[in-house]
């Protein structure tokens, strides 16, 4: 309780301001509530990390929360990344850039690319982690924009969406498709990976969340009102053999798409009405890409028959579970290896999947404060602590009745004064206490 008292009297966020001059209005509740989504963002991200232990000795981790020292490794050196708990033990004071979570990655905390800095947790470390990936995002920029985040120059207000794939996070205005409303969507791939394993435009025909829009460069002033979009729909990549596989150096001409419903033929007389892609949007789609539970001996992608077209050069959102719904045959498992996106097949990839990983393991371990300190007390101390503790309740309670029965404001220095009287008055209790000697 006094924890959440202090941190009314000293909260940042500002709800109202109670005129010219005076400070700003911060109800107990606002700081509850903003505390609250602050530690379920936390539990949510670190909840599945080690805080004490390096991740060096569990290999390149499925998925971690990883930061990247600008101390100890500035641009245009070696990039490297290091663990939670070396963030904490080896690294405190240092700048950080936080990157969110990466999958497949082994600590490099006290290697080689370390000149001057030994890892205090795990020491005995290989001089490098040869199949971590790193991106410019160990370098503090992001987005196809290449700047920092946040910002300190742009005063666009713009959420920034992490792709699946890369894993460098975009500005939803720079990804040429506008994100759906409410942020509706689980998992986005950017445009450029889209191009790499453009495979996917024949699944985002079906599934993606519609509509695909596109945003022309000129299009994406911030300052402008009015924006305008052109709804788009995906090509299949498909050859007559198989998948038909884009290298980076395999560019094609990116125009507007413009595929009518009758020129998209599902598997066995299946139509894409208007119906059919509600049903698409919402997870439910056609019988082909539902047969799950057994051996894989048809290529889904294969009979998928999406017409030829141009591809849209546009990132692409997906809905809950979009990845079930992927080809898993032989062919397209020696595609997706190739492509390096193997783990799109496994749900537990998913960011969603360790979230939910982090928040069971801290609601698991975490313990009342209150409930922790009582259990290390004898009887006495027990007793005392809890009528100690309904004493303050009960003074707090009454203080600020007052203050809602007068219908004022309670401020920094109102929770100061309450806290000083209280400290005072035990220190007359203890003052006038006499003490005897048998």
């Amino acid at each position: 309780l006094l924890l959440l008292i202090q941190m009314a009297a000293n909260g940042q966020p500002e709800k109202q301001d109670g005129g010219e001059g005076e400070e700003p209005v911060l109800s107990l509740l606002d700081v509850l509530e903003e505390d609250d989504a602050l530690e379920d963002k936390a539990c949510a991200v670190l909840g599945a990390c080690d805080a004490e232990k390096c991740s060096y000795p569990e290999g390149y981790v499925r998925r971690q929360a990883l930061y990247a020292c600008n101390t100890c490794t500035p641009n245009k050196e070696d990039p490297a990344g290091i663990c939670l708990a070396c963030s904490y033990k080896c690294h405190e004071g240092h700048d950080l850039f936080e990157l969110y979570t990466k999958r497949n990655f082994q600590c490099d905390c006290g290697n080689a690319k370390f000149k001057q800095l030994e890892c205090k947790l795990f020491p005995e470390k290989e001089n490098c982690n040869s199949l971590n990936k790193y991106n410019q995002n160990f370098f503090g920029v992001y987005c196809t924009c290449k700047r920092p985040y946040p910002d300190p120059e742009d005063e666009v207000q713009d959420e920034m969406i992490q792709c699946i794939v890369c894993e460098d996070w975009f500005h939803g205005r720079h990804l040429g498709a506008v994100p759906p409303e409410h942020m509706d969507f689980q998992e986005m791939i950017c445009q450029i990976c889209m191009d790499r394993c453009s495979f996917l435009w024949a699944y985002a025909a079906y599934i993606a969340i519609p509509p695909v829009t596109k945003i022309t460069s000129a299009e994406m002033d911030p300052e402008s009102k009015d924006i305008k979009v052109d709804d788009s729909l995906a090509e299949g990549i498909l050859g007559e053999d198989g998948p038909n596989i884009k290298t980076g150096e395999q560019k094609e001409e990116i125009t507007t798409p413009v595929i009518k419903e009758e020129e998209i033929n599902m598997p066995n007389g299946a139509s894409t009405s208007t119906e059919t892609n509600q049903k698409c949007a919402a997870g439910e789609v056609s019988h082909l890409l539902k047969s799950e539970g057994s051996p894989q001996s048809v290529c889904k992608l294969k009979e998928m028959k999406v017409s030829p077209g141009s591809k849209a050069n546009t990132a692409t959102y997906w809905p809950s579970n979009w990845r079930s719904k992927l080809c898993s045959c032989d062919d397209c498992k020696k595609m997706y290896t190739q492509l390096e996106v193997l783990f799109l097949l496994d749900e537990n990839d998913t960011v969603q999947a360790y979230e939910n990983k982090g928040k069971t393991q801290q609601a698991t371990e975490s313990r009342d404060p209150l409930m922790t300190a009582l259990s290390s007390m004898n009887r006495v101390q027990q007793v005392e602590l809890i009528c100690e503790y309904n004493d303050l309740k009960t003074e707090l309670t009454d203080y600020l009745k007052r203050f809602a029965e007068e219908g004022k404001v309670v401020k920094t220095e109102d929770i100061q004064h309450f806290f000083e009287e209280l400290r005072s008055r035990k220190r007359r209790r203890l003052d006038g206490m006499q003490y005897y000697c048998s």
